[in-house]
């Protein structure tokens, strides 16, 4: 999916966002997701079918993501 398609789209800020430190928001389109940084929203977006987005949850929720 291009990019510019999530133009119109709401995005939504994390709930475990420890802002000012920076936040990922979450954008859904046509059972597409997109991530993009809330500190800089315009600087482009990482886009996930929905396959690949329940697996990028699942690494989260194992803490594959967190640093060492």
């Amino acid at each position: 999916m291009n990019t510019s398609n999530f133009s119109s789209v709401k995005f939504h800020k994390s709930s475990f966002c420890n802002y000012p430190a920076g936040c990922v928001e979450v954008g859904i389109k046509d059972g597409f997701f997109a991530i993009r940084d809330s500190k800089n929203p315009n600087n482009g977006l990482l886009v996930f079918n929905k396959e690949e987005w329940v697996a990028f949850i699942k690494g989260v929720k194992r803490g594959e993501f967190d640093p060492s």
